[in-house]
């Protein structure tokens, strides 16, 4: 079974370059199978970026069709963000958030705040999405705790969810090859069935899922339930949309236990389904939120973790504090570039590009839908949209792992990076295409996208399904 993005290359002729033999001799990629790398196999080395395109090493121009890593949510080659960070470098190149405060976290934590919803008026800073997932759930076993409750310790995920790699958020992910390698995990996360309602009875009830939850709490014990933690539309598995009322009944199985609800918006926020947040498009206030990525574009690493007013009041009374913290945390030249995107954010209306664009988007896909047969499904919202891929569109049935392996590694990937085009083929679940482009992208890079999948999907098709049997073995270099 695949569980990461597929590493992919593109052979040339001649002797590696310098920082191919650099890179194979001393760099150690993520998620990556780096023994698939040999002179034949080169490892892809991005070089730079303009708008929604990067270049290789080569100079040859792809669409970056998953934003790097459903991150670069404003675009490459801004130079402004580069700008405030020289800036910003001169003034104060660091100073910590422990014990002590600077302007551009001040201002930032007061920006984050007036953005998100409802009462989340405090920030807590970090330097990622995995530290932010793990922040937040230290902080609703410390709330629960200084607020009477010091049994209430568990945290409820989704299946086939992901939350991150450090070792609480990887206890949280849902994803059992990613979790298997580093058992024991931490104790006390707990998974529920997801919103694939593609792969559901057709007469299953619309909020079974979240009814699963209810149940999931009751038979822990609500008194030892300290939180749920859920994307706004689930990543891993390809872009699960939630049900019509999925969240509000979710919201209120939490307040009916006391059980504080986590939005994990690490790819969700920051425009990436049309709007600042992802719960302001699903219309329910968490307790918390976990952010990251898009919050920068990534131009430098930041996360955060934003919480309402309810659950950060009691570590506001002395002698109470929240017992933990990041070097980095709220870091000024991170918080500089965060307030020059968010400058791009609204100066460009980002946001309201992505809702007014996002059906042409969605039609090309549904197109595809239509007219190929191995697709079998389209889901997601705003610029994150996912294809499942199956043999038989009316049966529903997926591939082998083998078929799998054939299709995603053997096949797919390399050929979607030789075409030009950067996207996702996963298989944390069934097999996928994600998309998430920049959230500039237009009709012209919808169309280069419409392009691509077909020939290359076309091309699998037959391949895998219409005339399967032994294919040449295909070294592919990933995880």
């Amino acid at each position: 079974m695949a569980t990461t993005p597929q590493t992919v290359y593109e052979p040339h002729a001649g002797a590696p370059s310098p920082l191919q033999e650099k890179a194979r001799r001393h760099l150690w990629m993520h998620f990556t199978r780096m023994g698939a790398y040999d002179d034949r196999h080169e490892i892809p080395i991005i070089v730079r970026g303009e708008g929604s395109y990067v270049y290789d090493e080569h100079d040859k121009r792809y669409l970056d069709g998953l934003s790097a890593l459903f991150c670069v949510n404003a675009g490459h080659g801004r130079a402004e963000l580069g700008e405030a960070a020289a800036e910003q470098a001169k003034k104060l190149g660091f100073y910590t958030n422990w014990s002590y405060a600077h302007p551009m976290a001040i201002e930032l934590a007061e920006r984050i705040a007036n953005l998100a919803p409802g009462d989340l008026n405090r920030v807590f800073f970090t330097s990622g999405g995995s530290e932010a997932v793990e922040s937040a759930w230290k902080l609703a076993r410390q709330y629960h705790k200084v607020s009477g409750n010091p049994t209430k310790t568990k945290i409820i995920s989704r299946e086939t969810a992901y939350h991150g790699t450090t070792f609480g958020a990887l206890s949280i992910t849902g994803i059992t090859p990613l979790r298997t390698p580093f058992e024991p995990l931490v104790p006390g996360a707990h998974h529920v069935p997801n919103t694939n309602e593609y792969r559901w009875p057709e007469d299953r009830d619309p909020l079974w899922a979240a009814n699963q939850i209810e149940h999931m709490i009751e038979f822990q014990g609500p008194d030892t339930v300290a939180a749920v933690i859920l994307e706004p539309v689930q990543n891993s598995g390809g872009c699960f949309v939630p049900q019509d009322g999925y969240w509000q009944r979710v919201r209120e199985i939490c307040d009916r236990h006391n059980v504080l609800l986590i939005a994990d918006e690490v790819i969700c926020s920051w425009g990436r389904l049309g709007h600042y947040f992802g719960v302001q498009r699903f219309d329910v206030e968490p307790d918390i939120i976990t952010t990251a990525k898009g919050l920068t574009s990534s131009y430098a690493p930041m996360g955060a973790v934003i919480v309402s007013d309810r659950v950060a009041d009691p570590f506001m009374a002395d002698p109470n504090a929240f017992t933990h913290g990041i070097t980095f945390g709220g870091h000024p030249v991170s918080a500089a570039v965060a307030m020059a995107n968010l400058d791009v954010f609204e100066r460009e209306d980002l946001c309201g590009h992505v809702l007014a664009k996002e059906e042409e988007f969605r039609g090309m896909l549904d197109k595809i839908h239509e007219d190929l047969p191995i697709v079998g499904d389209v889901r997601g919202a705003g610029y994150f949209q996912a294809l499942e891929l199956v043999k038989d569109k009316e049966t529903k049935e997926s591939f082998t792992d083998a078929e799998g392996e054939e299709l995603l590694r053997g096949f797919m990937s390399a050929e979607l990076f030789k075409n030009g085009l950067i996207c996702r083929a996963d298989d944390r679940g069934d097999p996928v295409i994600q998309l998430s482009p920049p959230l500039i992208a237009d009709s012209e890079e919808f169309e280069i996208i419409d392009r691509v999948l077909r020939q290359v999907l076309t091309e699998a098709w037959d391949r895998i399904v219409s005339h399967p049997g032994p294919q040449r073995p295909r070294r592919l270099p990933g995880g």
